[in-house]
């Protein structure tokens, strides 16, 4: 498989930009709720805000959906996110909650696509966490029996049982969600916004978010807002503004592939016969799904992390190449297929690996949803801190991950350090178990 004549891009390899992008703020505005990012969870928010009467304004650097919501892989997965074997050791009852957060986020999710009907050709096929060796079967098998316990719809299973490709040897069945083209329903979430009655700007990169005794003031480079109360929904961006948590977000830079088109027959011929979106055990894990338009997407597998200004950029051919090896090694009949085109962009990961909430300081509320593990997230999440906002009691889902203290721990997992750690670790496995077969 060569890495020639493939297109980088700085965008997404899902959709093309909208075509016309709002105008930015000038001037002074008030309103009762200022949200700082248009991503899944700053949009689900604001249209939430909105539907329950509230002014509310909304205030994105580039478009909605430029950022992660728009670039990743488009999995809708129920799977928990972290590890559950470790949350299970430490802290099993909140395991027990953090599992019915994520199995409640992919039915508001898919609620959601339904209500504002939004085609994002999504697929109902579920996910699959699998192994690709022995090792990795006893993590899934163990992964599988925690869950169980606490609540999980998840199922274990063969490889050969749950409808993969051969090289995929059991897995962890997760029957809830599927797999959707993320751009497309990051633009149709962005297109119910703006009919919507909140107020979106566009091209305006929130500078300062001010606490007062009166509000909050927020600066922009044309003018300023003041708010009863901010929402900070900046994932990967969150550091930039003083006013979040310290150590809320640890960015790190995912790279994406897809395939040129290829023969159903050839497809069919893999084994996949279940089309569900596949993650694998690995530290820093491969995802590969199939596509409407007869591809592969697939990435992961190497991250890098975030230093200095967060600035676009495409991936490097380097990264892209290890890439190209590790689809080769996971789809041996298919490895003349050639690459179409590659992207990437910043997610957030927080110090626990789980979607947070909270307070920063009065008035200014945060979060973060998927961590990597699962857009369904960010949108419920945003939705149930809206109606927090709006004036319900905390919500059960929402109480599983608020934090009632803005205090997040170094993360020692994001470091540059353990990342490429963690990349030579999975590389010799990989190498240890091909030799075994």
């Amino acid at each position: 498989m060569a890495i020639d004549g493939i297109t980088y891009s700085s965008f997404s390899g899902w959709i093309d930009p909208p075509g016309e992008v709002l105008p930015a703020f000038e001037g002074e505005l008030a309103c009762d709720v200022a949200v700082v990012g248009g991503g899944y969870a700053g949009m689900a928010a604001a249209l939430r805000l909105a539907e329950r009467g509230a002014d509310v304004a909304l205030f994105e650097a580039g478009f909605c959906g430029v950022g992660a919501s728009s670039r990743n892989a488009g999995h809708l997965s129920g799977a928990p996110p972290g590890d559950p074997r470790l949350l299970g050791a430490l802290q099993p009852h909140r395991l027990r909650g953090i599992v019915q957060f994520s199995q409640e986020a992919v039915r508001f999710t898919e609620e959601l696509l339904q209500r504002l009907a939004i085609d994002s050709d999504y697929e109902p096929t579920g996910n699959v966490e699998a192994a690709v060796s022995r090792g990795q079967i006893q993590k899934v098998r163990r992964t599988a029996q925690i869950l169980h316990k606490a609540g999980s719809e998840a199922e274990f299973g063969s490889g050969r049982d749950l409808g993969l490709p051969g090289t995929f040897l059991a897995g962890l069945f997760e029957p809830l969600g599927g797999l959707l083209n993320p751009g497309k329903f990051a633009l149709g979430l962005r297109e119910a916004l703006l009919e919507s009655g909140a107020r979106v700007f566009e091209r305006t990169p929130v500078r300062t978010v001010e606490p007062t005794s009166a509000g909050v003031v927020v600066n922009v480079p044309g003018g300023h807002v003041r708010a009863e109360r901010v929402v900070l929904a900046t994932n990967a961006y969150s550091r930039e503004l003083a006013v979040a948590p310290k150590r809320l977000a640890n960015p790190v830079w995912v790279r994406m592939v897809e395939t040129d088109p290829i023969d159903s027959a050839r497809l069919e011929a893999t084994g996949w016969r279940s089309r569900s979106g596949i993650v694998t055990k690995h530290n820093i894990m491969e995802s590969y799904r199939l596509t409407p338009r007869g591809t592969i997407v697939f990435g992961v597998r190497r991250l890098s992390a975030g230093r200095g200004a967060l600035e676009s950029r495409t991936p490097d051919p380097a990264a892209v190449a290890d890439l190209a090896r590790g689809f080769r090694t996971r789809f041996p009949s298919l490895r003349d297929v050639a690459l179409d085109r590659t992207w990437g962009g910043w997610i957030a990961m927080t110090s626990p690996w789980l979607p947070v909430a909270g307070e920063a300081t009065k008035n200014v509320s945060y979060l973060i949803g998927c961590n990597g593990h699962g857009l369904a997230q960010a949108p419920y999440l945003g939705t149930l801190l809206a109606d927090r906002l709006a004036g319900d009691e905390l919500h059960d889902d929402l109480g599983t991950v608020w934090r009632v203290q803005p205090r997040f721990a170094p993360s020692l997992f994001c470091s540059p350090l353990t990342l490429r750690t963690m990349w030579a670790i999975d590389r010799l496995s990989d190498r240890l178990h091909s030799s075994k077969r």
